[in-house]
């Protein structure tokens, strides 16, 4: 770890104790209750009965940390470093376990939102979360319940479903660099219907010229009871953003523009067909358009990518005994992409896939998952994956011990199967990457729920990987390159003496390309983050936190040399005063010690930034 980092920590330990004195407050967090999980399983699991490494961020924690992006609240995930080319709005690659970022999966009210043709990198680094969405990361190859682009993992992002009377929140602030920002949400939930409401949105000058970044988020979902048997919902969620990038420093473009637009709605049902056998049922769309307009003295180039895709995802679970769940389904998706930039892309793909999956409690505390599928798209081929997991929860309950294996891979793009150019063909030939990965690691449950430890050891192995070939002309990729990614990722969630709650993640990876016998790009040896809350009574609270990234390479983005990436540490502060039940004031300070940056070589992060504002509830 760099001397900068160990002196941030240090000072860190400094603002945990005296953070009181800034007078800041947030509300009071509610008793911990037992966690369940979904994305391990595709079916509600209680966390310390599955195989699989997951952490999972719920709405509440969210809205304490004061994590309005997407993007910071995966900060506080072990393994999952996200790098963006700038400031707010700017695009951010994420690196699950070292994969990239077009292997790794968002799943997102239950449908996939990327695939090898549709890339999150704008709404990861512009959408903001809403007040009852929830976050579950499952770490390690997950292709065998989700298919394509699960290599590294799968980030789930849901809406959840509305619970008890009607009420709301209206929120304001102001803050560094012209930002204003607000957001609302409401819900209301009974045994019978429910719904939830949230929407986000603003502006931001950021700290460069040309980077000026709007935006408006919104996620609706509503729940309706037609019997006893049958319940049916909907929802629909929207990032919409129009950001100025300027591109690098050294190219400071004064009037470059992207623009993004990503809807996306599902309507689902839960039916009850037998007390042995439920279904749960999405038909569901997306609907994105991106366009960069870049005027220059050489002419005015615009380039629009257009993704569309249609998908039906049908699952049942039989209960065989209380030892013993089968779930089984299939998945059909449609989608078609436009892109008249590089590669003059117009194309559909058809995907059609099956799956089945055994959860098997053979002895008490011992819980044992075996799963296959088989995905066949009408543009490359088949792909078949499998997955097993093993956990063992220990007498008492408070220690798990668990392992899986599973493989996964990434369908080839549109571009890399079909794209054409003067200086580059597309190779309709090529084979999906593949990869396998295990790991192996503890879960330590602290007394009377207050808390959990975890350590966990991964290695996945990627073939197969897509590549440009130089030695052709014109120039086409081919399925050439090996990978490994391997470390261990730390990780707790716990309550300190002096009741400070206390998250914390660390990360020891190694991340190298076996074919050309260097590291990956960007991936940092060593990242994590701490975050450190107190609850101080009369509607005062606070808290600090830091995230730091050490030993990566990156590219130099005049000379594109092999270059040593910076280390960095940056920490923040924030809190609130619940001055009355419905009215808060908070406020936070974001790179609290101005730390200077580039999370992507060339591209200066935002330095220390001061932001203020109130919540009304009802």
């Amino acid at each position: 770890m760099s001397n900068s980092t160990v002196a941030s920590l240090r000072r860190l330990l400094f603002l945990a104790g005296f953070a009181p004195a800034l007078g800041l407050a947030q509300e009071k967090a509610p008793a911990p209750l037992p966690e369940v999980v979904v994305t391990a399983t595709r079916t509600p699991a209680a966390v310390n009965t599955v195989g699989s490494a997951v952490d999972s961020l719920g709405a509440a924690e969210l809205a304490r940390m004061q994590l309005p992006l997407l993007r910071g609240a995966l900060s506080s995930i072990p393994g999952a470093p996200a790098f963006a080319n700038g400031g707010a709005g700017a695009a951010t690659s994420l690196f699950l376990r070292g994969s990239n970022s077009n292997q790794t999966l968002f799943l997102v009210d239950g449908l996939r939102y990327n695939d090898p043709n549709t890339d999150y990198a704008v709404a990861l680094g512009g959408a903001c979360l809403g007040a009852c969405d929830s976050l579950e990361v499952a770490h390690g190859p997950q292709s065998t319940l989700y298919g394509g682009e699960a290599v590294g993992g799968v980030v789930a992002l849901r809406a959840q479903r509305g619970n008890g009377p009607a009420r709301g929140s209206v929120a304001a602030e102001t803050g560094s660099f012209g930002t204003v920002q607000g957001a609302i949400a409401a819900q209301r939930g009974d045994a019978e219907s429910a719904y939830t409401f949230s929407a986000a949105g603003g502006h931001t000058d950021n700290q460069r010229a040309n980077n000026a970044f709007d935006s408006a988020t919104f996620a609706l979902r509503v729940d309706r009871k037609l019997t006893d048997d049958v319940s049916v919902g909907a929802t629909w969620r929207g990032f919409n953003a129009t950001y100025g990038d300027p591109g690098d420093r050294y190219t400071n473009d004064p009037d470059n523009e992207d623009r993004e637009s990503n809807q996306l709605a599902t309507v689902f049902a839960d039916v009850v067909h037998s007390p042995a056998l439920t279904s749960h049922i999405v038909l569901g769309g997306q609907d994105r358009r991106f366009v960069s307009d870049n005027p220059g003295p050489f002419g005015h180039q615009i380039t629009v990518v257009k993704n569309r895709r249609a998908v039906l995802d049908w699952q049942s679970t039989y209960v065989a005994t209380a030892q013993h769940r089968v779930t089984g389904g299939f998945t059909g998706e449609v989608n078609h992409t436009v892109n008249t930039g590089f590669g003059a892309i117009n194309r559909h793909q058809r995907l059609l896939a099956f799956f089945a999956q055994d959860e098997w409690t053979p002895v008490p505390n011992v819980f044992l998952t075996a799963g296959l599928r088989s995905d066949d798209f009408d543009t490359f081929g088949r792909a078949t994956t499998g997955r097993v997991t093993a956990a063992w929860l220990t007498a008492g309950s408070r220690l798990k011990f668990r392992a899986s294996y599973g493989t996964g891979f990434r369908a080839p793009s549109f571009l890399d199967l079909y794209g054409q150019s003067a200086f580059y063909v597309g190779n309709p030939n090529l084979k999906a990457e593949t990869a396998r990965g295990w790991d192996a690691g503890a879960d330590y449950y602290l007394a009377g729920n207050k808390g959990t430890l975890s350590a966990t050891w991964f290695q996945t192995e990627l073939h197969d990987l897509i590549t440009f070939d130089f030695s052709s002309f014109p120039g086409t990729v081919i399925n050439v390159e090996r990978a490994r990614t391997r470390g261990v990722e730390l990780a707790g969630k716990f309550t300190l003496p002096g009741a400070i709650e206390a998250r914390v993640a660390y990360t020891y990876l190694d991340a190298d390309n076996l074919s050309q016998k260097n590291r990956l790009l960007r991936r940092p040896r060593q990242s994590g983050s701490a975050d450190l809350w107190h609850d101080f009574g009369h509607g005062f609270s606070a808290g600090t936190g830091l995230v730091f990234v050490a030993q990566r390479e990156d590219v130099d983005a005049a000379t594109f040399d092999r270059i040593d990436g910076e280390d960095y540490t940056v920490v923040r502060v924030y809190g609130a005063w619940q001055i009355t039940p419905r009215l808060a004031v908070k406020a936070r300070l974001e790179n609290l010690l101005n730390e200077k940056y580039e999370e992507v070589n060339g591209y200066p992060a935002i330095g220390f930034g001061a932001f203020g504002g109130v919540e009304w509830k009802w």
